[in-house]
């Protein structure tokens, strides 16, 4: 059920992309949304304390639940690598305005916000492997996010200056950044299943191990912990 707080920033949001084009994700663009939407500044204060950087997250938001929603909805490859790419195809074929997202990127390249716009590609990311059945509890859950993210990240910048027919260059990028990932791994299983090599590496692994997905911790806000292992 929508509440009306998630109705009114729907509405400064729809508002404000007629703007964004022109005057970014400025202070501009949220009182022109704000008077176009009729929503009196002070509910538009409330419902975005921080004026148009919230809207412009707002916009990561419904663009990642039109992700899941497709993820959730088509038919999808049968490899998990190609599950994976589909994945961030998908989220950037939810982009309405390519513009949108080309201002969102200078917004969140400046200092004050960058943590916001990382904060936005984890989830991003993390929302991709929840969706497909992701179950890892250890440090490979952080792993698997910041890889993804890394490609997700790379990804939209390259698309942000692609031209050609239907995005083509842009899923022939991710095809070659998910098959680097793929290399990692590979090199990951060796590393591992040479005696050696994983004899070496038993106290970093052994370290590594003790680290907990988020949902194993008692504290929800952090974002993992040290522990004794749970066979």
């Amino acid at each position: 059920m929508t509440t009306p707080y998630e109705t009114t920033k729907d509405a400064l949001l729809d508002a404000a992309l007629m703007h964004v084009p022109f005057d970014g994700w400025s202070e501009t663009t949220f009182k022109m949304a704000a008077q176009d939407s009729d929503v009196d500044m002070t509910m538009a204060r409330a419902v975005c304390p921080r004026g148009a950087v919230d809207l412009a997250l707002a916009y990561h938001a419904r663009g990642d639940a039109a992700m899941v929603a497709r993820l959730r909805t088509d038919p999808l490859p049968d490899r998990f690598s190609d599950k994976i790419a589909a994945g961030v195809r998908f989220r950037i074929e939810a982009v309405s305005d390519k513009e949108a997202v080309r201002r969102g990127t200078t917004l969140f390249a400046l200092p004050m916000y960058a943590a916001d716009g990382a904060k936005a590609m984890w989830g991003t990311a993390d929302k991709i492997w929840d969706t497909l059945g992701d179950t890892s509890q250890d440090v490979n859950w952080y792993t698997k996010r910041a890889t993804l993210a890394g490609v997700y990240s790379a990804t939209v910048l390259y698309w942000l200056g692609d031209d050609s027919a239907d995005n083509q260059a842009t899923w022939a990028f991710l095809d070659r950044r998910i098959a680097d990932v793929m290399q990692i791994e590979k090199v990951k299983a060796q590393v591992r299943d040479n005696k050696i090599l994983s004899g070496l590496l038993a106290g970093p692994n052994w370290v590594l191990g003790q680290i907990k997905a988020p949902s194993r911790v008692s504290n929800p806000d952090m974002p993992g912990t040290w522990g004794p292992r749970a066979d």
